[in-house]
């Protein structure tokens, strides 16, 4: 009869969060953390993203390098390469789409649904999976940046400037994918988030990545001037002593390295609290 009873009970109910802000904050990182193994796990069962990762870097120094290089001039007389490898440094941290459509991939499969249903913390899984982003993205930094050094890519100012830059597009990525995230949840459905993520190139493109801006009409440079891209991407030039473009007296690109920390928090500020309330009220 116990047995009957206890069946008839239902499930344990689950258990509340812990009390006062410190026993929640540990509750949340203890449950990202969970959820980052989560989504590392997962990359030894996709052999054709670990391809990818290691087979884009290479394909973008070699097309942009060597075939629109020749073409592009670098104020100063500064070497293309050497202004283009940083650049495409910052395009990787700035990709939103792989967090935009796992996000709407799981919210269209139900995994969300699944997840809310549980005794964890509201932006634990959000923020597993942009720590796990931002860890697996660093192997694709070090594969371009040795595609750069390949090619001709050099860094002029030591070490430490150069761990600042790493650190620096570790920062933009895991705020990019908040952002991402967010998207995700909105769009909702795998098969649109694939086809919307032809519209983040342009943001990429207008910019300083590939080339600077000064060339541009003037309309379109104040808006790849103040665009965060173009921030990240002077800065870490700055950092590594490679050719940078006219700052066109934006302080974003005067101060390149306090302008992307300020461009970082405020994307976090924003995307943090938005994709939580969002993930925490997802319906079907």
């Amino acid at each position: 009869m116990s047995g009957v009873s206890g069946a008839l009970a239902g499930p344990p109910a689950a258990p509340a969060p812990p009390a006062g802000v410190a026993g929640r904050l540990r509750w949340g990182a203890v449950d990202g953390g969970v959820a980052a193994l989560r989504l590392l796990a997962k990359l030894r069962h996709d052999p054709a993203g670990l391809v990818l990762t290691v087979a884009a870097p290479v394909a973008m120094v070699l097309i942009f390098g060597y075939v629109f290089g020749s073409a592009i001039v670098v104020p100063g007389g500064g070497d293309y390469r050497e202004y283009l490898v940083p650049g495409l440094l910052v395009s990787m941290a700035f990709n939103v789409i792989p967090a935009m459509v796992q996000m709407a991939r799981d919210s269209d499969r139900g995994v969300v649904d699944r997840f809310r249903s549980m005794p964890v913390a509201r932006a634990a899984v959000p923020f597993g999976q942009a720590a796990a982003t931002a860890a697996y993205v660093v192997v694709s930094f070090v594969f371009m940046g040795l595609c750069g050094l390949a090619v001709g890519w050099r860094v002029h100012r030591g070490l430490a400037p150069a761990l600042a830059a790493l650190g620096l597009l570790v920062v933009f990525q895991f705020a990019m994918t908040w952002v991402g995230m967010f998207l995700g949840l909105l769009i909702g459905r795998e098969e649109t988030a694939a086809q919307l993520s032809v519209l983040v190139l342009p943001v990429a493109m207008i910019s300083n990545v590939f080339v600077p801006t000064a060339g541009m009409p003037a309309w379109l440079r104040m808006v790849a001037d103040v665009n965060p891209v173009s921030a990240v991407s002077a800065a870490v030039r700055e950092l590594c002593g490679n050719p940078t473009a006219p700052s066109n007296g934006v302080w974003t690109l005067e101060h390149p390295v306090a302008g992307s920390l300020l461009w970082a928090g405020v994307l976090l500020a924003v995307f943090v609290p938005l994709t939580t309330a969002r993930y925490a009220s997802r319906r079907r």
